[in-house]
């Protein structure tokens, strides 16, 4: 019997994808399904897997690696200023994702205490920090599969909903390490919990280096990284069960440090594919098996218990709602809040802890896991029915320039508005009267220095350019842009640079335009190659270039790509190093495509490859 049941639950994981995937049932995560299909074979339906030994070790096998992965999904440029740069609302409001993040889960942790002291007061469940825990947790998992789908992960919306999340995963875990060893009466040893953090800077530090040797030297057979990864887990969650913190949190940290040793793509797809592959659907499939709902649905009070939770989960999120409406159009805001709802993948690891601790009973841990399977149920569906994309949820990046004149304003008008948004700024009053009716971003300001242009947000942009009539402006511009640390790319017009200034320049990553050299190559083009003059000034056969981010092309063949034949690929650029592409050329994450078509395949195509 032992065997028969690892059998069918292997099988399961590997049918319920294939269903989903022929019947297209899209709005329910894959792991809710799982642990649906878990409850209808365990011993609330047809009882026909039973809990072994070699379930339970996979199983828990499984949750370790859904914390580690979990780990892996923080973004940690997205904390720094630097690459969290603010962006416009609908209503043309700044919004700074980190900030509107933090007051959107400050929030939902109010909430879910107050919530948490409610419960309590209505004789529900008692134990206040747990429920809270609970109430306050995020999918991260869930709503990143959701938000790339949407294809907003990097847009200011996607930015914010997901720093929400990570927020509703990190904190919670922190969270329920303390209840544990309180609750577990190590409360005078919590402060050896920071010999687990110390554990892993330690690791990161002392593997930083070799790892990217272990890139180089690693084979088919020995897979260095992987077996890296491996280590990681099993010494933090060692470290973490004996300092008396929980395995997921020593687990979580695991994949955090693995996370800053900058993983290749591929290595972070086979480790993707060893945990969702195999083990963590045996931990979701296994938690359906679990739940006992005869014994939930004939006990009054657990019963009693599951609407009000189904009801508490969704209402613990509602202040996410209110501060996204103070930034984002109304109906994405809400669409947003609802997504925060789900709750599913810290949910289950804090009932197994509040149940070894003996905190809760499995009745009342079977009412937490079915209100949050619900809440995993409607959240996605309302969310991918509610929201719809803005013109500013499509913009890729934001321009600022710097300066209106012939030359600036020709440029804003002709910039793609499905992938760039543009402000213009000035002082010159008579050039703000002149072109403001012909420039629809443009902005008034009193000075150029750096307090007025960071109060009008002039820094907060991908790119930023100077383009003034004034050299000596333009420098002083680039370099407060520089000093600011926000903007990706600067741009600096220069009209007699000299050699000196150029070396500083390009030493400080900052880019040059210059009118004379770019009418000499223009006239160098159209004398020595006129076919070449003429792809760069057509208006219908546009020349451009896109940075492949899409993990759908990453390792194709160019002839193998499903949009080859609507383009044509001049040159790649791949580390700094121009390469001649060929039909067997293979693609890599970060490769630059310059390549040329008509108008509405070139923006297909950038779409298509730069999606993250």
């Amino acid at each position: 019997m032992e065997q028969l049941s690892l059998f069918i639950v292997v099988l399961l994981a590997l049918i319920i994808p294939i269903f989903m995937a022929r019947f297209k049932v899209n709005n329910v995560p894959t792991a809710v399904a799982e642990i649906i299909v878990g409850i209808i074979m365990g011993s609330s339906g047809f009882n026909l897997i039973s809990t072994t030994h070699d379930l339970t070790f996979l199983s828990n096998l499984g949750v370790i690696l859904l914390m580690f992965l979990s780990g892996m999904e923080i973004d940690f440029e997205l904390l720094s200023r630097k690459n969290n740069p603010k962006g416009k609302s609908h209503a043309g409001k700044m919004v700074d994702p980190l900030k509107t993040a933090g007051i959107a889960f400050f929030s939902v942790a109010v909430s879910a205490i107050v919530l948490a002291f409610i419960l309590k007061w209505i004789g529900l469940f008692s134990e206040v920090m747990l429920a809270s825990i609970i109430f306050m947790t995020v999918a991260l998992g869930v709503v990143i599969a959701t938000l790339k789908e949407k294809e907003i992960l990097s847009r200011p919306i996607g930015q914010t909903i997901l720093l929400t999340a990570v927020m509703g995963e990190v904190i919670p875990l922190l969270l329920l390490t303390i209840y544990a060893s309180v609750h577990g009466g190590n409360a005078g040893q919590l402060w050896l919990i920071i010999l687990l953090f110390v554990a892993a800077i330690i690791l990161l530090h002392r593997f930083k280096q070799p790892y990217l040797w272990f890139v180089k030297v690693t084979k088919s057979t020995t897979q260095l990284d992987i077996r890296l990864a491996f280590f990681l887990i099993f010494a933090l969650v060692t470290v973490a069960e004996r300092v008396g913190a929980e395995n997921i949190l020593g687990a979580f940290l695991a994949g955090m440090v693995m996370k800053l040793l900058e993983p290749s793509e591929s290595t972070k797809d086979k480790l993707t594919s060893i945990g969702y592959g195999f083990f963590i659907p045996i931990f979701f499939i296994m938690t359906g098996v679990k739940l006992n709902l005869k014994s939930l649905f004939t006990n009054p009070d657990a019963l009693m218990l599951l609407p009000i939770l189904i009801l508490f989960l969704f209402l613990a999120k509602a202040p996410v709602v209110a501060v996204f409406m103070r930034k984002f159009d109304k109906r994405n805001a809400f669409a947003g809040g609802f997504l925060t709802a789900t709750t599913i993948t810290i949910v289950l690891p804090t009932l197994q802890v509040a149940q070894k601790l003996h905190a809760i009973t499995s009745t009342q841990s079977d009412a937490f896991i079915l209100a949050a399977v619900v809440v995993c149920i409607v959240s996605p569906i309302v969310f991918n029915s509610s929201f719809k994309l803005s013109p500013e949820d499509r913009i890729k990046q934001r321009v600022v320039i710097m300066g209106a004149n012939t030359l600036t304003v020709p440029v804003a008008h002709d910039l793609h508005d499905n992938w760039y948004s543009v402000a213009m700024f000035t002082d010159d009053k008579e050039k703000y009267n002149t072109y403001k009716s012909r420039a629809e971003n443009l902005t008034l300001i009193q000075d150029l220095d750096q307090k007025t242009l960071e109060k009008v947000g002039a820094f907060d942009g991908d790119i930023f350019v100077a383009a003034n009539h004034s050299d000596e402006v333009n420098l002083k511009l680039a370099k407060l842009a520089k000093a600011s640390q926000i903007p990706k790319r600067i741009i600096v017009r220069l009209r007699q640079p000299d050699a000196k200034t150029v070396e500083e320049l390009i030493q400080d990553n900052i880019e040059i335009f210059n009118f004379i050299n770019i009418r000499s190559a223009l006239m160098r083009a159209l004398i020595e190659s006129p076919a070449v003059y003429q792809i760069i000034t057509d208006t219908k056969n546009i020349l451009y270039s896109a940075t492949v981010h899409n993990p759908r092309y990453i390792g194709k063949e160019l002839k193998d790509l499903d949009f080859i034949d609507s383009i044509t690929v001049s040159r790649i650029r791949r580390n700094g190093q121009w390469l001649s592409p060929h039909g067997s050329t293979v693609i890599e994450k970060g490769d630059e495509i310059i390549y040329s078509g008509q108008f509405n395949s070139v923006d297909r195509v950038r779409r298509l490859l730069t999606r993250k």
